[in-house]
């Protein structure tokens, strides 16, 4: 079945949730096409960087800043994928021209029983460092790679937190965390959700929703794609990675290229990685 745009009821649930869920936007044979190659990259698993938990259980990731032509940034370049972006992002004033950007994206992967937990956090907690000014231009997709549920540590939200803006985050251990005291504030009034989705579901949240997630303590891995967009028009002042990419518009593909080109995983030399010795704040 074709993909669909975003319907208005759909954008203005973003608006006011600041997520917004679509079901069954890639197909069964979309996401194990995806799922198949992933577990087979020798790029994704030699540059997978460990991230511990306070309690010392860890998560990897893989993240890297530029979409080429293999499976994952066929999904990231996707039309409808990066249209429906495109209507939830804030634009400016008298902009109509295509200004979707590709900052990263990063493969998540919380193994059985070992799969680490991620503090409270926004994700312009981080990309403030960046000096980004615009908070409103920048968002997030996940795209689940296999099912996420609560025993295998779903993201879980806080419905509405971006409406708070920026929240001040330091260093929780090897994570960097939003304030416990504001935190606590927007779970005595704000609704606490656990984001349980099927593999090939996809989340749309924005970039200061509060958001984390619980170690996986099941037998059934965890992974999903995350890719994070930006406006053209939004520059990072303050870059140390190499993100051109975050300010150069993406070339789209039509959305049934991730099962009819013939990709593979990623070419390490061309995908810009981030470095193991890098600083975890920058994803």
């Amino acid at each position: 079945m074709a993909k669909q745009p975003l319907t208005p009821e759909q954008i203005k649930q973003y608006q006011e949730d600041g997520y917004l869920i679509v079901r069954e936007f890639y197909s069964a044979d979309e996401v194990s096409r995806l799922y198949r190659i992933a577990i087979e990259d020798n790029a994704i698993s030699k540059h997978a960087i460990n991230v511990n938990d306070s309690s010392g259980k860890r998560s990897k990731l893989s993240l890297w800043y530029k979409p080429g032509d293999d499976v994952y940034g066929l999904l990231t370049r996707g039309k409808t994928l990066v249209d429906s972006v495109d209507q939830l992002m804030e634009r400016q004033s008298g902009d109509t021209s295509h200004s979707v950007c590709h900052y990263h994206s990063k493969l998540m992967q919380k193994e059985p029983h070992v799969g680490g937990a991620w503090e409270w956090h926004q994700d312009y907690g981080y990309w403030y460092k960046n000096e980004f000014l615009l908070p409103e231009q920048m968002m997030s997709v996940m795209v689940a790679v296999t099912d996420a549920n609560i025993a295998n540590g779903c993201l879980q939200v806080i419905r509405g937190s971006h409406k708070m803006g920026r929240i001040e985050h330091g260093f929780s251990g090897e994570q960097v965390g939003a304030s416990q005291r504001y935190v606590d504030l927007a779970l005595r009034t704000m609704e606490h959700v656990f984001v349980e989705l099927n593999a090939g579901d996809v989340l749309f949240f924005h970039s200061n929703i509060l958001h984390r997630s619980e170690a996986n303590l099941s037998d059934k891995a965890r992974w999903s794609l995350i890719s994070c967009y930006n406006r053209s028009t939004n520059i990072g002042h303050n870059e140390s990675a190499p993100s051109s990419a975050s300010t150069t518009p993406i070339a789209v593909v039509p959305d049934d290229a991730l099962l009819t080109w013939n990709a593979g995983g990623l070419v390490e030399d061309r995908a810009d990685f981030l470095s193991k010795e890098a600083d975890v704040s920058l994803k």
